[in-house]
């Protein structure tokens, strides 16, 4: 997977579609400053997770639709609306 700069987050970039699925999921937790960019979607689950997690949502134009934060592991679901098309994941800073 390649990295991107996106909000001040250093970010993998989750394309493929079992990347978009895996997200963060048995991964480590990211460092502060660290995370992972999933494009073409605008929900996410938290099942299988470890640790809790901030999900930020972004339009086409980059901009913050909706940010949530303190999502803890085996939420069924967080939806960012409909302008969402990306989502921005990094562990949570109420850990």
């Amino acid at each position: 997977m390649e990295t991107t700069e996106i909000l001040g987050v250093k970010a993998l970039v989750a394309e493929r579609f079992i990347d978009r699925a895996r997200g963060l999921i048995g991964r480590p937790c990211p460092p502060p400053g660290e995370g992972m960019l999933i494009k073409r979607c605008n929900a996410i689950h938290t099942f299988f997770m470890k640790y809790p997690i901030d999900a930020t949502f972004i339009d086409r134009d980059g901009n913050v639709v909706k940010e949530v934060c303190g999502v803890p592991p085996w939420t069924p679901v967080v939806w960012g609306g409909f302008r969402a098309v990306a989502v921005l994941e990094t562990a949570s800073l109420d850990r």
